[in-house]
């Protein structure tokens, strides 16, 4: 979900299944994502959160690149660069406070 709103990132039409890549041949899964304003400052919480979620949902094997959709938020390069370098992605899960606003993010209410 968003981490400002209650609503989920489809409700608000942050992901759609257009800008979703499965490449089951080469073990990769890309995904673009959509801020909801050009100046969004949660766009790396929201990219991360993705990122989480679809590494917990899908086999080991699998490659996973989350980026904005081009020409959809002002910061496009510096937010795909933190989301697809491993170690700044490894650092921000292991440290607990973010990881904990994460798992909100992704939580599923039953």
């Amino acid at each position: 979900k968003d981490p400002e709103h209650p609503n989920t990132l489809e409700q608000l039409k942050v992901t759609e299944l257009k800008g979703v890549s499965v490449d089951d041949v080469n073990s990769r899964i890309d995904i673009m994502f959509t801020p909801t304003i050009p100046h969004c400052s949660m766009s790396t919480l929201i990219g991360l959160s993705i990122r989480l979620k679809v590494l917990r949902s899908v086999p080991t094997r699998f490659k996973v690149g989350v980026t904005l959709t081009p020409g959809t938020h002002d910061q496009e390069h510096g937010v795909n660069k933190q989301l697809n370098d491993k170690e700044r992605v490894a650092a921000a899960l292991e440290n607990s406070h973010l990881l904990s606003v994460l798992e909100n993010c992704i939580y599923e209410a039953e």
